[in-house]
């Protein structure tokens, strides 16, 4: 069986798409479906949940800025949106690229295959009417998809009234997107109940979280650390895992900074989470791969459960009260199957999630365990993945560009207002004076006191002036490789002086240069051709 699917396999792979849609349907599918796990889990996936462009999801309390931090990305108004302090924003909105502007409703929206909404209609017509496409033609809609959500209620009364499962609703999003933003007012860190209730219903996707503290130009540096260190201590006692979630720092909009003490750390902050973004085009194939990973660990350990407690049921008298007890220790269960088939304890489902869904369950309908259904998941997971494995680094070198563009990201890509521009190793980039030039007599001072013959220091003693810098070996011999520009292994007066401004470059923090740039080249050197290639 295994040397014939080898066989085949990899001609019927065209694309990493076409292969997962084919080994879902082909191997995964049947597993899941014998075994319910679209009655206790998540829906079947459809055709447009492996075609569809990454999708980020913002979720935050109301106010902290999620429908502005959209805006401020796109550099333009969406359809349907509204912003202000009090909670605007009732509906999910699902902001994607459309060639004229307008908006979808949900009961419409759910019914569209080439759209990968079609499960959400199992939450009723109360979700079904807070929820809508808007559609409009912009650069950075066309790599990326873009999820506002409600702003999250603080008052139990509030959280009662929305007619639907706010956290199911949140946690179906969470296993389709590429990416969940987290927003924060660095005013008002209170962290709700259904806000707590949220975070945890999205605790196995710890690895798509980012956490923004926003609004954060609006309060000092000295309470920007205290509000740091309490939102870090609040999102540890919830999450509840040893690994730090990525947080940044900032002001998501295009307005000025109300105190711009902390402006470099705010750029820096706004370009690590850009790059991120960016990156989501390049890597939706593996994350895809990634959640059907999970995703078919997941139904094997389902069927596991299914078929034990199947196994256990009485097959005349007794039945009610033995599922009773059946449901009362499936933590027992459990321990018994992760000790039988190897499985690790973290691939089980919530515990309590389990029971309360198992008592609307006819346990006398669930099949017994059927062997050649789960060979088939576990040819897929040790042969079919690795081949797509490959294919997706295959896919990534044909498109190594493949990132956002348009609307925000452009604003940071080049110029003067590029991030790092001006700064460190980029210093006199723009300048016809050369940079190294306003520091060189003091430089020249040491140079002329290392004894240079015929206008030269050797490395031995270039050595031991660049060590009282205390950076490490490989720094220094790096520098040295920028500096000795002639490569002749001697460093003249403007090789010297260009080292130590290279020295100066990286302690105060920046990065050295991979190749020498233009600009940095010593006047008398800048006619020779690079050989370094």
């Amino acid at each position: 069986m295994f040397r014939k699917n080898g066989k085949k396999d990899p001609e019927l792979f065209q694309n990493v798409s076409e292969g997962l849609r084919r080994l879902y349907r082909t191997k995964l599918f049947p597993l899941e479906d014998t075994y319910r796990f679209h009655d206790f889990h998540s829906p079947a996936l459809e055709d447009a949940d492996f075609d569809n462009k990454p999708m980020v999801l913002l979720v935050g309390q109301y106010s902290t800025g999620k429908t502005t931090f959209i805006r401020h990305l796109m550099e333009q108004d969406f359809p349907g949106m509204r912003i202000g302090p009090e909670p605007t924003t009732d509906s999910f909105i699902a902001v994607m690229h459309g060639e004229q502007d307008g908006v979808i409703p949900g009961n419409a929206l759910v019914v569209d295959p080439k759209k990968p909404f079609r499960k959400l209609n199992a939450f009723g017509n109360a979700f079904l009417n807070r929820f809508m496409c808007a559609q409009m033609p912009n650069p950075v809609l066309e790599s990326i998809s873009i999820i506002d959500t409600p702003g999250i209620l603080s008052g139990e009364k509030q959280r009662i009234s929305r007619g639907y499962d706010f956290a199911a609703v949140l946690e179906w999003f969470a296993e389709r997107v590429d990416r969940i933003i987290l927003l924060f007012d660095a005013h008002k860190l209170d962290i709700s109940d259904e806000f707590s209730e949220v975070i945890r219903a999205l605790k196995n996707h710890e690895d798509k979280m980012r956490v923004v503290l926003n609004k954060a130009d609006q309060i000092s540096t000295q309470q920007l650390m205290r509000v740091y260190g309490a939102l870090m201590w609040s999102l540890g006692k919830i999450i509840n895992t040893p690994e730090v979630v990525r947080v940044y720092i900032g002001s998501f909009w295009a307005q000025p900074l109300l105190v711009p003490d902390n402006r470099k750390l705010f750029e820096a902050e706004e370009q690590d989470l850009f790059t991120d973004i960016q990156s989501l085009p390049r890597n939706a194939a593996l994350r895809k791969l990634n959640d059907l990973i999970k995703r078919a660990r997941l139904a094997k350990v389902q069927a596991y459960i299914i078929s034990s407690l199947k196994k256990e049921m009485p097959s005349v008298f007794g039945k009610d009260s033995k599922k009773k007890e059946l449901i009362a220790n499936l933590g027992e269960i459990y321990q018994r199957i992760e000790k039988e088939h190897q499985i690790s304890p973290g691939d089980f489902p919530n515990i309590a999630k389990m029971q309360e869904l198992l008592n609307g369950q006819d346990f006398n309908k669930f099949p017994v365990l059927k062997p050649k259904l789960l060979e088939a998941v576990e040819d897929m997971l040790a042969n079919d993945i690795a081949r797509l494995m490959a294919l997706v680094r295959q896919e990534e070198a044909a498109m190594p560009s493949q990132s956002v563009k348009g609307g925000a990201f452009e604003g940071t890509m080049s110029g003067p207002f590029g991030h790092g521009y001006g700064e460190g190793a980029s210093e006199g980039i723009d300048e016809l004076e050369w940079v190294v030039g306003r520091d060189k007599p003091s430089y020249d001072e040491i140079f002329y006191t290392l004894s240079p013959i015929n206008g030269k220091v050797s490395g031995a003693a270039a050595k031991k002036e660049m060590v009282k810098s205390k950076l490490p070996n490989t720094v220094l011999g790096k520098i040295w490789k920028l500096a000795d520009v002639d490569k002749d292994g001697f460093l003249d007066d403007e090789e010297f002086a260009l080292a130590n401004h290279l020295i100066k470059v990286k302690l105060e923090g920046h990065e050295l240069p991979a190749k020498l740039p233009e600009h940095l080249k010593p006047p008398s050197k800048r006619g020779l051709v690079d050989d370094e290639e």
